[in-house]
């Protein structure tokens, strides 16, 4: 398992792969490797062009470790579009799950690749900024960011 600490706005985090994906990223003040590795470099780069503005989806491969439930979450999670936001209840309902609400906030808590399986996109249903695994404050600094970043579409 590699590791490599990304200095970030949001503050440091650790990127783990084991060469083949991306198994995790969090914020840590754990200082890991002095050397990326090569997926980490790539994960470096795209976050680094997420937050310029540029980059509005991450392609490089990812591999969290989860129930199937929870994989099953995050993969919904990764369809929702850059500044956009989908509620608890969409995606328990996508699902064919209408009751599991509350099992997807936890799945959502329980996401171990930050920023690139986008859970911050994930709202209550009437609107609110709940729970963020790191908080609600980065959470709303990741939606105002992505707002103030949303690309012209084509005509």
């Amino acid at each position: 398992m590699n590791c490599f600490t990304y200095n970030s706005p949001v503050g440091k985090m650790c990127i783990q792969d084991d060469g083949t994906a991306v198994t995790a990223v969090f914020l840590s003040d754990i200082e890991c490797s002095a050397e990326p590795s090569p997926l980490a470099e790539k994960a470096c780069a795209q976050l680094d062009e997420y937050f310029r503005g540029e980059r509005k989806r991450f392609t490089i491969p990812v591999k969290p470790c989860g129930t199937a439930f929870q994989q099953d979450v995050w993969r919904k999670i990764q369809r929702i579009g850059y500044g956009k936001t989908v509620s608890y209840k969409d995606i328990s309902e996508s699902m064919g799950k209408p009751g599991a609400c509350r099992a997807v906030g936890n799945a959502c808590g329980k996401n171990p690749v930050l920023i690139i399986i986008p859970c911050h996109r994930v709202i209550g249903a009437s609107g609110s900024l709940t729970g963020y695994a790191v908080g609600t404050e980065i959470k709303k600094y990741l939606l105002d960011f992505e707002n103030n970043h949303k690309m012209d579409l084509p005509r």
